[in-house]
């Protein structure tokens, strides 16, 4: 297994796929599934992972089922590569309360948004996240998500977090690409060392052109070799690989336009539990209550464009 480079901080970089949560008919985690899943990030050569994103439903978990997830997640991988936690809630002292349960298993980062729900302004942002890097003594990553939580993190907060020792990296899943542009600009420039994860599928290629150091795509669970390829050929400047594979992947991208009437995660992470049980990881495409799962007209298209891109 090919060892990511590490920032001034430490931090992970390289392709680190938020997991997907595969569930039982009743809601329950699907063991089995999971370590299926799990195997084919190992197999594809990613560098770590990301448990209870975005894109393994975590909003739709209470805490019992984000334990649950957790210790299945950290069980399966058995230190094959760090684990990174989600801790993403409303307000401080809920996200606390994951850190300590998280801190339990032995993660190798926690990943935490700005506080939702409640209107904050840059001084509580602050707050937010310099009480959680008080708090603990495991890395911390800001997850820049403004669709969820409706705000923008800045990029001077951000540089000056990584200055201060409060952030080891960041996870943007802005879909502001000059805003991470900026950020790389700044970031180099302050010497912080902090490691820039882009989670926007279609153009991590212009990530890595702009200064990041690695991706943490949803699509990667579908294809996590595919984005490790662009990951491995970006190092060594291999520009010319890096576009084909990034072309292939904005291909593969299309199934989640095929869900009709469905938005959101609904749509998108649907679309790749869709996937993942046409191609024998995933035993169902369920999806946390009140969504619903794709149905078979739209599960067709999906599994066109798998095989489209090579993927059966």
């Amino acid at each position: 297994m090919t060892t990511a480079p590490v920032t001034a901080t430490g931090a992970l970089t390289g392709v680190i796929p938020p997991l997907l949560t595969p569930l039982s008919a009743d809601g329950t985690v699907d063991v089995p599934s999971l370590e299926r899943l799990v195997a084919r990030h190992l197999d594809g050569g990613v560098d770590g992972l990301f448990a209870l994103g975005s894109s393994g439903e975590v909003a739709f978990f209470d805490d019992a089922m984000r334990k649950t997830v957790l210790e299945t997640v950290v069980g399966i991988v058995a230190g094959q590569v760090p684990v990174l936690a989600g801790v993403i809630d409303m307000q401080t002292s809920r996200v606390l309360a994951h850190v300590h349960a998280a801190e339990k298993l032995g993660v190798a980062g926690l990943v935490a948004t700005a506080p939702f729900y409640a209107v904050t302004g840059p001084d509580e942002i602050d707050t937010h996240f310099r009480t959680i890097a008080a708090a603990t003594s495991v890395p911390l990553w800001a997850y820049d998500l403004p669709i969820c939580v409706h705000t923008k993190l800045s990029v001077d907060q951000m540089v000056q977090w990584g200055n201060d020792g409060v952030i080891v990296g960041v996870k943007d899943s802005s879909g502001d690409d000059v805003a991470f542009r900026r950020l790389a600009i700044h970031v180099a420039r302050s010497g912080s060392g902090i490691s820039l994860l882009t989670g926007h599928e279609v153009v991590v290629d212009g990530s890595y052109l702009a200064g990041g150091h690695g991706a943490v795509p949803g699509l990667a669970n579908v294809d996590p070799a595919g984005y490790v390829r662009m990951d491995r050929a970006a190092r060594v400047e291999d520009w010319a690989t890096v576009r084909v594979e990034q072309d292939r992947l904005a291909d593969l991208f299309e199934i989640v336009f095929q869900p009709r009437g469905k938005v959101g995660p609904a749509a998108g992470v649907g679309s790749f539990k869709t996937a993942l049980r046409e191609l024998g990881v995933f035993s169902t495409n369920v999806m946390s209550s009140p969504m619903s799962p794709i149905g078979d007209e739209d599960a067709a298209r999906i599994r066109s464009i798998l095989q489209d891109v090579g993927l059966t």
